[in-house]
Formats: structure tokens, C-alpha cells, sequence
């Protein structure tokens, strides 16, 4: 196994020296690697589309997946995918110019979907479910082209508690981004190696690897969205209590199907009262 030197890739190369950093460095590959195995998300031989918007969270994500496979424990061909949606002031040139830079093999694919999103879309509704959707179409179509059997994308730890909370609040189940899933088609995994990974880290690594950071103006400019809402209530319930966000997740990989209230996850009905009595008359007590 390899340790960071001068013969390291370019994407990782400048990183800062501090003690700071390499523990932050070292707890997301940390990380990142556990989710992966835990999960079973590594075939060996297999093509993974990561997915690269050009925020922190993508980068973060290229950037462990690069350093893992350069270490080899990573036995995956890593293909970059950055998909230009149309937006209006969107740098088109940043991330090609990064990727060729960083020598990072990648593909840009370009889709108007703003429009087809800003067209169907009343005025002062979200954009997200149907941009969302669109992309994805257009990312499996690219895995599909590219012989590529997952679509890996730079959801975190934060993104996912969010998403469980969403559900909790406004869709009335429990629910959350899983992180590994198959499409709706059953030819593509989608896979999230980043689940263990704090948002927090995330934007530190980025910040501190310098790299280009391009902000998404089309669900960033609304205001109200119902994300933001939880991520404020998120927020608060940290920094009232410190740890809270981890409590919160350790807790979505540690559920209790038959103390939920769910009759398709527990079989409720088929309840058996099962008292074994002692020889002793006395000490014949129900259990508890």
C-alpha cells in the first residue's frame, strides 16, 4: 500500500502539510473505504461513472476514489462525468480544463435540461425533483454508453439524514438515500461512498485541495426549499448538542423492525405468547 509522496496523481498532489489536514485526509479516505466494504460496493474489473458537478462534495468524492485506487484498495476504473445543464452564467470551461489539468480520464456531456426544468415548473415551486430526474436519466443513458456498471455520486452523511428527515416530515415514511442501490431498470448500481462522510469535511478538503468550486445556481437561487429548512433544524439540534448528527445516523443503521409499525417488516399478527412455567408454583411470573 502506498503512502502519499512525490509519485502520487495529480489530483492529489499540493495538499497541505499540516497536521490538521492530514487527519482530515485520513479520516475521509477512512471512511469513504469502510462504506465501500461494508456495503459491498467494490467489483473488481468493474467501470464507475462518478458523477462531478463541480461542487465540494464531488470533488471530495473524485479526489478519496483516486487516492484509494492509487493506494490499491480501490481494484475499479474510475471515469469522471460532469453534465452541463444549460444555466445560465455556468463556467463550461472550468471543469474540462480541471480534469485535463489533473490528468483525470472524464467525459463532459452537455443536456439543456434548465430550460425543459424552468419551462414545467410553475413560479415559486422547487426545482429539484424534476432536475434531479432528468440528470439521472442523462447519467445512466452515459454509464450505459461508457460500459459502466454504477453511477457513483458525492451524497454524504448530511445529505442523507436530511433526506430521512424530508421523508419523516413531508412524505410520511421512514426512508432515506441508501447507500447502494439498484436502478429502476436493473442494470446499474447507484453507489454513495461518501454516506459516512460529514458535509463539514467535506467543504474543508475542498477549501484546503484549492479546488474550483462552481455553486448551483438554479436550486441555490430559490429560496424556502424545504432542504433548507432542515438543515437549519439540523444545525441547531448540533449546536445545542454536539454529536447529535452521528447519534442521529448511527441510528438509521440500527433499526428495530419490530419496535417500528410496520406490518410488512414485522409480522405483528403472528405474535406467539410463549410463558414457561417453573417447577416452583411461586416463582411462575410473565415475562417482562
Amino acid at each position: 500500500m502506498r503512502d502519499l509522496t512525490d509519485d502520487i496523481p495529480p489530483l492529489l498532489s499540493g495538499a497541505p502539510r499540516t497536521t490538521e489536514f492530514r487527519k482530515l485526509r485520513k479520516r475521509i479516505i477512512r471512511e469513504t473505504r469502510a462504506a465501500i466494504e461494508q456495503y459491498g460496493m467494490a467489483e473488481p474489473g468493474a467501470r464507475w461513472l462518478v458523477c462531478l458537478s463541480g461542487g465540494k462534495d464531488s470533488y471530495t468524492l473524485l479526489a478519496a476514489l483516486t487516492e484509494l485506487k492509487w493506494r490499491g484498495l480501490l481494484p475499479v476504473e474510475l471515469l469522471a462525468c460532469n453534465l452541463d445543464q444549460g444555466q445560465p452564467g455556468f463556467p463550461s470551461t472550468v471543469l474540462p480544463e480541471f480534469l485535463a489539468r489533473m490528468q483525470v480520464p472524464h467525459r463532459i456531456e452537455y443536456q439543456d435540461t434548465y430550460s425543459i426544468v424552468t419551462d414545467k415548473i410553475p413560479q415559486g415551486r422547487t426545482f429539484c425533483a424534476l432536475c434531479s430526474r432528468l440528470r439521472r436519466g442523462i447519467l445512466y443513458r452515459i454509464a450505459r454508453e461508457e460500459g459502466c456498471s454504477a453511477v457513483v455520486l458525492g451524497h454524504h452523511r448530511d445529505d442523507i439524514l436530511e433526506t430521512f428527515f424530508l421523508n419523516l416530515f413531508h412524505g410520511g415514511r421512514l426512508a432515506t438515500m441508501p447507500p447502494r442501490l439498484v436502478n429502476e431498470d436493473g442494470d446499474l448500481f447507484v453507489h454513495r461512498p461518501l454516506a459516512f462522510v460529514a458535509e463539514a469535511d467535506c467543504e474543508a478538503f475542498a477549501q484546503a485541495m484549492d479546488y474550483p468550486i462552481i455553486p448551483c445556481d438554479l436550486c441555490g437561487s430559490q429560496d424556502g426549499l424545504q432542504r433548507q429548512q432542515v438543515k437549519a433544524l439540523l444545525d441547531d439540534w448540533e449546536a445545542r448538542s454536539p454529536g447529535r448528527r452521528q447519534v442521529m445516523f448511527r441510528a438509521l443503521m440500527n433499526t428495530r423492525p419490530s419496535h417500528l409499525l410496520d406490518p410488512a417488516l414485522f409480522d405483528f399478527a403472528g405474535l406467539d405468547r410463549r410463558i414457561e412455567f417453573s417447577a416452583n408454583p411461586e416463582r411462575q411470573t410473565p415475562p417482562r
